[in-house]
């Protein structure tokens, strides 16, 4: 470890700059496809910014702040470098009228100034935002299942197209993902943080949902944060745990560690809503535009997430470094020591 920069030893690429570029674009293009086949999407155009006191931006984990700026035509109006979409997809299920079992997905490109740079994490994140309508009655944790399920039959698929193109790069991902609660995991490994958790689970299984992040466990602290207002993290299921969200987590051969995917959900209702925003004790965002249009019932049921696009890419091709499928940004620190180890930043 030097700096957060994690070097595999031995480390070499699998494919050189030339060819990574071309791989990406096969990733990209194949994914998208079949994703918006699988989960009966269509393509929207996103916005790189929105307007600030909307309520419509991502709040992540509360505590990172957005890029802003001032807009000299409209009176010095600040708008925000969006930090997801999660949200706004949601408005526009509403807006362009989408059906029930149909859906939309972006491609959404975001600043996180506040992210601690290290082999997974860019201040530059682009990923396919989706969203899809769903009814009362599969707001269930079967129904999230489901969909995870459908999810990961896409990523098992494009490590396949990978194969095919890449004979060198050996498929890793198993058929099948395994689902396991936030809280189970608790149990299992009480004296151990929430990351080491997901290294013993991804690990021994290859490929796991964790269910059920942003509420506390019994510990009083949350597996990792959510923001209140999209994901549902407190309604309780048959189990008798909480949460209809979670995250697809594979093991990463390259760096010998637990690798996030995708963070997805069913989203709040009006109940959930409310349950969270007093939890967090943010109950004036119901003052926003986003919210009211929400608690007014003007915004439809639905299910979506993010998956990561240079995640995507960063696994396939078997990088050591986000920023081997990514241009960025980085310290000198993490410049020269990726240098010295033969990993190749774009």
């Amino acid at each position: 470890m030097l700096n957060n920069l994690i070097i595999p030893e031995g480390y070499k690429p699998a494919i050189d700059l030339k060819q990574t570029e071309k791989a990406i674009k096969l990733i990209k293009d194949f994914f998208q496809l079949n994703l918006s086949d699988e989960l009966n999407l269509d393509r929207v155009t996103a916005p790189l910014f929105v307007l600030k006191g909307t309520g419509i931006n991502d709040d992540l984990n509360g505590i990172e702040k957005p890029v802003s700026f001032s807009i000299k035509d409209m009176k010095g109006r600040e708008a925000e470098i969006v930090q997801s979409l999660a949200k706004w997809k949601r408005m526009m299920l509403a807006d362009y009228n989408i059906e029930h079992g149909n859906g939309i997905y972006t491609d959404m490109n975001a600043i996180r100034p506040d992210e601690i740079l290290d082999n997974l994490h860019s201040l530059y994140v682009d990923q396919w935002d989706w969203e899809r309508v769903i009814s009362e009655e599969e707001r269930t944790l079967d129904f999230l299942k489901l969909i995870v399920r459908k999810i990961y039959s896409v990523i098992y698929k494009t490590e396949l197209f990978i194969f095919d193109n890449y004979p060198l790069i050996k498929p890793v991902l198993p058929e099948e993902i395994i689902f396991i609660h936030s809280e189970k995991l608790y149990e299992l490994y009480p004296d151990i943080p929430p990351a080491e958790r997901e290294n013993k689970a991804a690990e021994k299984y290859g490929a796991v949902f964790i269910i059920g992040i942003g509420n506390n466990l019994p510990d009083g602290k949350p597996h990792d944060g959510r923001a209140p207002d999209y994901d549902d993290w407190t309604t309780e299921t048959k189990s008798g745990y909480k949460g209809l969200n979670g995250d697809i987590v594979v093991w990463n051969p390259v760096l010998g560690n637990a690798f996030e995917l995708s963070s997805m959900g069913i989203r709040v209702d009006k109940i959930a809503l409310l349950k969270q925003l007093e939890i967090t004790g943010a109950m004036e965002r119901t003052k926003l535009m986003f919210h009211k249009r929400l608690l007014n019932g003007e915004l439809p049921l639905s299910i979506g997430g993010g998956i990561g696009q240079s995640r995507l890419c960063m696994f396939y091709l078997r990088k050591a470094h986000i920023g081997e499928v990514q241009a960025s940004v980085w310290s000198n620190e993490i410049v020269e020591g990726c240098k010295e180890n033969r990993i190749e930043l774009m």
